[in-house]
């Protein structure tokens, strides 16, 4: 099946991206974000957006690049990731960005590095303050960002854990931001970063290929 192709609205359909890449001379550029001062999701693997293009019609860049939260530049990218093991607090620019950001068409990744209970705190206070008490809630295990490219049944990690889910963030029907409080790198695919010790997700590449496919189109 092809994928559908949207343009996005409001501020990012100042960077002409499409929703899906298919047919495109381009490839998607997906990005990193330096946020909080100079906090950034340095150790995270990039591995499923190779594993996306190989399994799927969308062409995307094999890196990430990194871009500053409170930069016009973020509104050059359709899908950006956010994690971290530490305490941190979004500037007001960051804030409005990331608003602006996710009501305009752009997708958020977010992850606890190492299942960073710190973290976790952090993450949940500034997307309170940003959009509101109910921003997160629990992502049921029919919703499509569970079997776009691969069927995934559970969420497997390295030390059971039943209540393991995904939070997000939906607006206008789609899901704008998808969060989890265990770890979702790759870290069989990340060159010098280890679990520490945290209960990640083990099959985190299979689940976000899905995330970022279901992200460029839908």
């Amino acid at each position: 099946m092809k994928p559908r192709r949207t343009f996005v609205t409001g501020l990012l359909a100042a960077a002409v991206f499409t929703a899906c890449a298919v047919a495109e001379d381009k490839p998607i550029q997906c990005a990193n974000l330096i946020y909080g001062g100079m906090h950034t999701s340095r150790c995270f693997s990039d591995e499923f957006l190779n594993a996306a293009q190989k399994q799927t019609t969308v062409a995307t860049e094999r890196r990430f690049r990194s871009v500053k939260l409170d930069a016009d530049d973020l509104f050059n990218y359709p899908f950006v990731l956010i994690t971290g093991e530490e305490d941190f607090m979004f500037s007001k620019k960051e804030r409005d960005n990331l608003k602006r950001y996710c009501e305009n068409g752009g997708f958020l990744l977010a992850s606890a590095g190492c299942s960073s209970k710190t973290f976790d705190r952090a993450f949940r206070r500034e997307l309170k303050a940003v959009f509101g008490d109910d921003a997160l809630k629990e992502i049921p295990k029919e919703h499509a960002i569970f079997r776009t490219v691969t069927e995934v049944k559970e969420l497997r990690l390295h030390h059971a854990d039943p209540t393991a889910r995904l939070l997000g963030l939906e607006k206008n029907g789609k899901l704008v931001i998808v969060y989890s409080p265990h770890g979702l790198n790759d870290t069989e695919h990340s060159e010098g970063c280890c679990c520490c010790g945290g209960n990640e997700i083990s099959n985190s590449l299979e689940i976000n290929v899905n995330i970022l496919v279901y992200a460029l189109c839908h």
